[in-house]
């Protein structure tokens, strides 16, 4: 298995011989407003030409539809009859932007041999938790490959920690900037709650996305690595890839 980091959430993921386009956001550098009132977003360019990252994609996963996970330029880049799975409160949203190849998660599907579970999420809390709506995360497992825990824009949960605990996920994908808005609690985790993460699954490789790519995400790569290593959690435990960086489990 590979897994690319693209910028942001968006991952390139080579996995039982296909190739999976997670939460595609390919906006041009400082072409959206600011969230946190820092920086226009997103704050940092594509490593690559978006026609190399969409080249050869088998399958898109979409987790939920923010901006920054499913934007307008993906839409028009990306070929509509591209395979794609999202959960169903999402699909008329995708139709409508002209997509016809569309498959909804449900309890869990099939696809091309690989087996692909919905896993909870939970996009803040309090009253941020109703504006920031609906997320799922994903599950990928197939025999003779390492299992995928794709935990997407979530804080840390009992739910989430219950995946670990029930399906103990070889990798986990988190989203990790600590993003909030201001005087607002975050909505996905933060570097405290990616260790806490990391020490519950001592046995998975964790990788650690959707940082350093937009304004309201304070959570460095050098912080995020400095804290791990406070914690004695080591480089092969806790992966803190550069965007365009791939990985090989």
């Amino acid at each position: 298995m590979n897994i690319q980091l693209i910028r942001n959430a968006t991952l390139r993921i080579k996995y039982a011989g296909k190739t999976i386009l997670l939460d595609p956001f390919f906006a041009p550098k400082g072409s959206l407003p600011a969230f946190a009132g820092i920086a226009p977003n997103p704050t940092v360019d594509l490593p690559h030409p978006v026609a190399d990252i969409i080249d050869s994609v088998d399958l898109v996963l979409i987790t939920h539809l923010h901006p920054d996970h499913f934007d307008e330029s993906a839409q028009e880049a990306l070929p509509k009859h591209i395979p794609i799975i999202c959960h169903a409160v999402d699909r008329p949203n995708i139709e409508d932007k002209g997509f016809h190849n569309i498959d909804t998660i449900g309890s869990g599907i099939t696809w091309e041999g690989i087996d692909i579970s919905p896993t909870p999420a939970q996009h803040g809390s309090g009253e941020w938790l109703a504006r920031m709506g609906h997320v799922t995360g994903y599950f990928l497992k197939k025999a003779n490959s390492p299992s995928l825990y794709l935990a997407s824009d979530t804080i840390l949960t009992d739910d989430v920690l219950g995946v670990l605990s029930s399906k103990h996920p070889d990798v986990i994908v988190t989203n990790s900037g600590g993003a909030h808005f201001p005087d607002a609690p975050p909505i996905i985790m933060d570097a405290e709650e990616t260790i806490t993460l990391c020490k519950a699954a001592p046995e998975a490789k964790v990788v650690a996305t959707h940082l350093e790519s937009l304004d309201h995400c304070p959570v460095t790569r050098e912080a995020l690595r400095e804290a791990a290593a406070a914690a004695a959690i080591s480089d092969k435990h806790l992966y803190i890839p550069s965007d365009g960086e791939t990985l090989t489990f």
